[in-house]
């Protein structure tokens, strides 16, 4: 599942859900939590799951759908809801901990049985560091969730949770522990064999400046990024897609390896290559196809 670009569309929102059927992003987060007020809670459930099952089989987006926190009263009844035929994932906020996703994993097992539904055909992708106790137990992200498609973060909730004032220095840089979640973040994705997803980029009328981080984010590891406006899409899905100089310099170190099998490392342009570098080609190769997570 390709996840470069992952938008967020109010789930009580109906002309923002109308406005999805030709959407470029790789996946829509119908959100439950954050963007809708708590009298629309009900709401804002019942027109998520009409409107997953109105564009089933008819759109080009994965269908995802954030609920509640596990700790919130409107958790069960989200994910009763949405874990239905025509949704591809769930986004679960402030998870603490591989346990306690496989224990929302096996609540899933039961719903999509309840639903006629291939077990497993559920994804979910964990927003891994918005309480001090998700970030002490991002470690545990070593053992492999076969659910899980993704590990993003965020510095909002995280600020709230540890009593912060605000997640920025006086010059606008994120503060260090914010680095620091960002960097567990990436290798907990790793650790777990699964998409390094960075967070959203506020400024959604700076296109510049999003293009800026994301390609450092690309250099650092992750492979996609949360949108929160239709216009950050195209320059997300581009600065996360290999470029056609990336696809051609991976096809020249693939093929050096394979006129070499018996070599460890092999020498193009007056550089060495090594294994490493063969791993990162194929996984270039494997992202341009669309076929990496």
């Amino acid at each position: 599942m390709r996840l470069r670009s992952l938008l967020f569309v109010p789930a009580d929102n109906d002309k923002k859900l109308q406005k999805t059927a030709d959407c470029a992003a790789d996946a829509l987060i119908f959100d439950l939590e954050d963007s809708v007020a708590p009298p629309r809670k009900a709401i804002a459930r019942e027109m998520c799951a009409a409107h997953l099952q109105a564009t089933w089989k008819k759109r080009n987006w994965k269908a995802f759908v954030r609920v509640n926190p596990f700790s919130a009263p409107e958790y069960l009844d989200d994910l009763a809801a949405v874990v239905i035929p025509g949704v591809d994932g769930i986004v679960l906020p402030k998870v603490e901990g591989v346990a306690q996703l496989e224990l929302i994993c096996a609540q899933i097992d039961v719903l999509e049985a309840r639903a006629g539904m291939e077990c497993g055909s559920t994804k979910v992708v964990v927003v891994s560091t918005e309480t001090a106790r998700a970030m002490s137990l991002l470690h545990t992200y070593v053992k492999k969730v076969p659910r899980l498609a993704g590990l993003t973060w965020g510095a909002e909730d995280l600020s709230t949770d540890i009593g912060a004032s605000t997640n920025r220095e006086e010059g606008g840089e994120l503060s260090h522990v914010y680095l620091i979640a960002r960097s567990m973040c990436l290798m907990a994705a790793r650790a777990s064999e699964t998409a390094a997803i960075d967070t959203l980029f506020s400024d959604f009328r700076n296109a510049a400046a999003l293009e800026a981080d994301c390609i450092q984010s690309r250099r650092r590891g992750f492979v996609g990024r949360i949108a929160i406006h239709p216009d950050q899409v195209e320059v997300i899905n581009r600065c996360y897609a290999p470029s056609a100089e990336d696809v051609a310099h991976a096809r020249l170190v693939v093929a050096a390896f394979d006129a070499n099998p018996d070599l460890g490392t092999v020498g193009i342009d007056g550089r060495m290559y090594d294994r490493p570098h063969l791993l990162q080609a194929r996984q270039t190769l494997a992202n341009a196809d669309g076929s990496a997570s």
